[in-house]
Formats: C-alpha cells, structure tokens, sequence
C-alpha cells in the first residue's frame, strides 16, 4: 500500500531544501577542525570573542572545503577506501574525535589570547570568552555550508541540464564554471559593491559634518580662516581638526622656555577643486600666502585613506622645531586606509605624487641659502603613497632632507626592498640596511644604528612596530613562515606565536583590521614618544637634552592616550 500522497506544501518544502539535507562529509569535518583549533592560537593583535568567532568559524569552513575537495577527487580517480575492518570504524570516529578535540580546545583559547594582551598591558579575558565565541563560530560555519551547498546544488543541476548536448565530464565542467561566475557576480557586484557604495556614501557625509562645537579659525593665517584660499567647508572633517590641533606658539614656548612661532599647517579637502592637480596647486598658492617657505623646515604630509593626519606625528614635530615649520597636507578619499587600498590605491599614489611634484618645483626655484628644509612623512597608506611620491631620479641633484614614514603597510616598494636585503643577522621586525646612512628602522625601543653614526645626504626613517600586521602581513604567509616569527622574537609579539599553514595568513589579514585598536606604542597606534626619536634622527635636531626629551614625552603621551580613549568610546568602544 502507498501512503497519502504529500501536500504541495510539504512538496515545495523539500525542494527548497533538497540543496542543503544530507550529511557533513567526514573528511572535511577532520580537516575543519584541524584549522578550527589552529585559528585559537594568538597572532600580533589581541582578537574579542567576535573578531575570534568570525575567524574560527570561517577556518572551519576552508578545511570543511578543502576535506570535500579531496574526497571528491579521491572518489573520481576512483581509489579504493581507506581502512578495512576494524580501521574503518576508527576512522568513522575520527570526526567526532576532531569535534569534540575542538569543544576541548576552546576553553584553551583564553590562556593565548592572554599571552598577546599581558605583552600589550592589557587585562585578562572573562570566563565568557570561549562560550561566546564558539556560538559565533558554530553561526559562521553554518551559513558558510548553506552557501556552499547552494553552490553545489547549481552547478549539479547546470551539469544535469547540459548533459542532455553534450559529454558528462563536458557538463560537470561547465555545471562547476557556472555556478563559480554567478556566486562571484553576486558576490562582487551586488555584495561588495553595495557595501562599497554604502560605506563611501556614509564616510563622504561623516566627512562633511559639522560638529557645532568645531569652530573656524578666526587668524588670518589659518587654513580656513579670514582670507583663506580654503574654505572652512572645503577642508573635510580630517582637515578641521588638523589645522585647529595642536600646539600654537605659546603652547610651545611655555613648555620650551625659548621663543616660538606659530606653526604652519596647510590642509586641502577634496570639495576644495576639482580634481586631483587642482587641489596640489590650491595648496601650494594657500602654502605660499601663510609664508610656509619662509620657515627653517617644510614638510609635505600624505594623510591616511580618510584624509587623517596622526597627531603624535605633527605634535611632536613642532615642538622639538619651536613651531619654525610648516606642513601641508592633501586629502584624496572618503573611505578608510584598508578599503581606499582596495577600490582605488592609484588615485592616493596619483594625490601624493602631485602635491609633491607642485612643491618641489616652486621649492627648486627658491635661493639654497634661504629655502627651506625640506621633508615627507606619511602613516599606513599616506606612508606608501608618499614614498611613490619621491623618485629619487627626478631629484638626484638636488635631493630633499629626509622623510619619516610609520607603519608602512606590506606592499610598499622601497621598505619592502630594503627589508628583503637588511644585512644578515639583523631581525626582519628591525632590520639593518647596508652602512645606515641612507635608511634607518626604528621602533618602541630606538634604532639598533647608534645616534652618533654618520647619516648621508638625505635621511630615510621608517619607524615601525613588529605587533603591527599592516606592515608584516604578506599572502606568502599562507604556505610559508614569515621572517618575524624567528628567534630573536620582538619584545612586542607573544612568545606564543606559531606559524601554521593557511591558518596564520588569515589571522593576519583579520589582525589588519584590528591593527589600530590596540593600546598605543603597539599595532597600528603610534606613541608621540616613537614620533619625537623618529623626528630627531631624521630633522638632526640639536639643542635638547635628555631630560628635557623626556618631558616632552611626558607631555605628550598622556594627552595623546586620552585622545585615543576619547575617540573610541565615542565610536562605541
């Protein structure tokens, strides 16, 4: 006898969910697990319960694909099954074994994490940890496989469909390469380009907002002030706070006990012009008007991807030159450092190139005996794209003075170069690079060239720290163990650091997008200190003792610490 036949709800409901019922392959949750347990382990930046679930849980999907790819191919190359007998039944246990190994594991993960946040001075985590983030993991893992699976269901059915005109393995092929372009389409064109859009359109309107409490500069030599070239409106949110911080000249003079000037800082917005060009000679003509090449030094800052430029980095520079300085900046994005590197990394280079074309040129024309020293500087991406700025064959007779870049990311050109050929026994986190007259490294601790070492003609300082991932992240981590994680390790990385196949380069790459909530003098967050040992290899500054160093760090630090504090509780934490 047959049974009552199904309702067409329940008929629709099977279908539905035809894609996603069956078993989870047994080699893929072996392998899961194995890169689960992994991603546990601590990498350069302490990870929340959250930040900890999303990797875990997408490690888990890799290795589950991975261990579905591999049987795959073992069962069409038709190899016979593993294990006979008693085996068998050990090896139909293993998955089990690993998910449970996986549970254990877990209330491991505290004691490491812990380890990267004791070198930070950070607290220990809360017994809650490990629950929290292995709900979150088993949450990823789950829409990973129901997208996966989706994907399989598409290209079987595909396959199934061609295999009406054309050979079987033909039909597999192209069930696979259909499926590929139509999850990558919506994937790229609809997620990712959404997202994109949704995050320009929310940074260019943060980016336009006025705070009431903002107000514009009433002197007239201000950028944005009373006869500015600049409009106050025109300058970007960066760019405001940029020329009405910092230290005015009897800030520095009380602090000094010598006579100071004011110092000069130029901004341009992106509203300000048109384009690119026409914003680099609104800033050299807004330079020009404030008398910036009537100062000792001139430096030529690259901001970050939003147009920020670190205070650390600025402060720190006008009050070991007496404010005898003036800098000038241009802002060429809305989005953030990580996301301006993805969608347009050439329009930065481009902004950078161009502003530091316009100044050097009209810096050329001006007497040798009265011009100006002059530098570049640039943090994370602004580091990158000022370094793309100076070609060095442009200028090789008349070179400029020197330039500071901190926490320049991976792929830049030049410190890439230099690290790769650091002289041997020198660690990758600090290296040294030929004779140290051209280039230096530095980092919490100083350099390893001593001060008094001869420096050449011009000055190269890349200041960096071995906890920060924007730096020493590399693809290559996937199959290869980086040079940091020998010995002798960095006072600022955990002993516990290992290297795992996979596993360490998605760390890192999650590592990239918590680099700059890590306490300051760690990560991607640069202590004024750092700045000011940086600045005097580079400015050769003379006339300051130790102990008056030292009190300026202690004037600094402080009131930078709170500023980062300031801004990351009014984010939410």
């Amino acid at each position: 006898m047959t049974g009552p036949p199904a309702s067409p709800s329940r008929t629709l409901l099977a279908r539905l969910s035809a894609p996603y019922r069956g078993p989870l392959c047994r080699t893929g949750q072996v392998l899961g697990a194995l890169l689960f347990i992994a991603s546990l382990t601590p990498s350069l930046v302490p990870r929340g319960y959250v930040a900890q679930g999303l990797l875990s849980g997408v490690c888990f999907g890799v290795g589950y694909l991975i261990g579905v790819a591999l049987a795959a191919l073992w069962r069409r190359l038709m190899l016979p099954e593993l294990g006979r007998g008693r085996l068998q039944q050990v090896l139909r246990w293993l998955p089990w074994v690993s998910l449970l190994a996986c549970t254990l594991t877990v209330w491991w993960v505290r004691p490491w994490q812990d380890s990267v946040r004791a070198v930070m001075g950070l607290p220990p985590l809360d017994e809650s940890f490990s629950l929290r983030l292995l709900v979150i993991a088993l949450a990823v893992f789950g829409v990973l496989l129901v997208l996966g699976r989706a994907f399989a269901w598409v290209a079987r059915r595909v396959g199934a469909l061609s295999r009406r005109v054309m050979p079987a393995p033909v039909a597999r092929l192209l069930g696979i390469v259909v499926a590929a372009v139509l999850f990558f389409n919506i994937a790229n064109g609809v997620l990712l380009r959404g997202a994109l859009h949704a995050a320009d359109a929310s940074f260019r309107k943060a980016d336009a907002l006025i705070p009431p409490d903002a107000i514009a500069p009433t002197r007239p030599g201000a950028t944005g002030g009373p006869g500015s070239l600049v409009a106050w409106e025109q300058m970007g949110r960066a760019g405001r706070d940029y020329v009405t911080a910092g230290p005015d000249a009897g800030d520095i003079a009380a602090f000094t006990g010598k006579p100071a000037l004011q110092p000069i800082r130029v901004y341009t917005g992106l509203p300000a012009a048109a384009d690119a060009r026409a914003r680099a000679r609104l800033a050299l003509r807004e330079l020009q008007r404030q008398g910036g090449f009537e100062r000792a030094n001139l430096v030529v800052i690259t901001p970050t991807g939003t147009g920020w430029v670190d205070p650390a980095a600025a402060d720190s520079l006008e009050y070991l030159l007496h404010g005898n300085v003036a800098s000038v900046a241009v802002q060429y994005s809305y989005l953030s450092s990580p996301l301006s590197l993805m969608v347009e990394p050439e329009y930065g280079e481009e902004t950078s190139r161009l502003l530091f074309a316009e100044i050097y040129a009209y810096w050329r024309t001006l007497p040798v005996e009265t011009r100006p020293r002059l530098f570049v500087h640039g943090l994370s991406l602004g580091a990158m794209n000022s370094e793309r700025s100076v070609n060095l064959f442009d200028m090789i007779d008349t070179p400029i003075d020197g330039a500071l870049w901190s926490g320049p990311p991976f792929a830049t050109r030049t410190w890439r170069q230099t690290t790769n050929q650091r002289n041997p026994g020198s660690p990758e986190w600090l290296p040294v690079f030929r004779d140290s007259r051209a280039v230096r490294f530095m980092n919490q601790g100083g350099s390893p060239v001593p001060a008094e070492a001869p420096w050449g003609r011009m000055r190269v300082v890349y200041l960096q720290y071995a906890s920060d991932p924007i730096t020493f992240f590399t693809p290559y981590d996937a199959w290869r163990q980086p040079d940091w994680m020998a010995e002798p390790r960095a006072p600022d990385v955990s002993p516990a650091v290992r290297w795992y196949p996979l596993v360490s380069m998605l760390q890192l790459a999650l590592d990239m997008l918590l680099a700059d909530r890590t306490p300051m003098g760690y990560g991607h967050v640069f202590a004024p200190s750092h700045y000011i040992a940086g600045w005097q290899a580079v400015l050769g500054t003379q006339g300051w003792s130790a102990g008056d160093i030292r009190r300026l760090q202690f004037l600094l630090d402080p009131r930078r610490r709170q500023q980062i504090e300031q801004r990351r509780s009014a984010a939410g934490g």
